[in-house]
């Protein structure tokens, strides 16, 4: 893996030092980061990749949709229910609409309603 590579390259050198520029864009004051990393989504496995990469000593930025709390691995409601109408009444529609819910209205909704 390049992570691997780089790591134990004698030429790698990870710094864990904070440098934030700022610029001003049309009246706004923009904060520039520098970071060796970006992991995209904090769930279960954007949290440990993250925290896996700050452990070899690279300056890694984590970045989410949602706060952690609400990531999938969080909020996860469990896998793919039936309406089947056998015990109450029930209605395929009242499961699409929870699993679009579950997913902040993000997820592909033709593709739930198919499911």
């Amino acid at each position: 893996s390049p992570l691997a590579r780089a790591s134990a390259s004698p030429a790698f050198k990870a710094t864990a030092a904070r440098t934030v520029t700022t610029t001003n864009i049309g009246g706004y004051e923009v904060f520039d980061h520098s970071y060796d990393a970006v992991v995209i989504g904090a769930g279960g496995a954007g949290l440990r990749a993250a925290a896996g990469l700050v452990g070899h000593g690279l300056k890694t930025a984590c970045i989410t949709k949602v706060f952690p709390t609400r990531s999938h691995t969080v909020a996860a409601q469990g896998g793919i229910n039936g309406a089947l109408a056998n015990m109450t009444e029930d209605d395929w529609r009242w499961h699409a609409y929870d699993t679009v819910k579950g997913a902040d209205w993000l997820g592909d909704q033709d593709a739930i309603q198919h499911m």
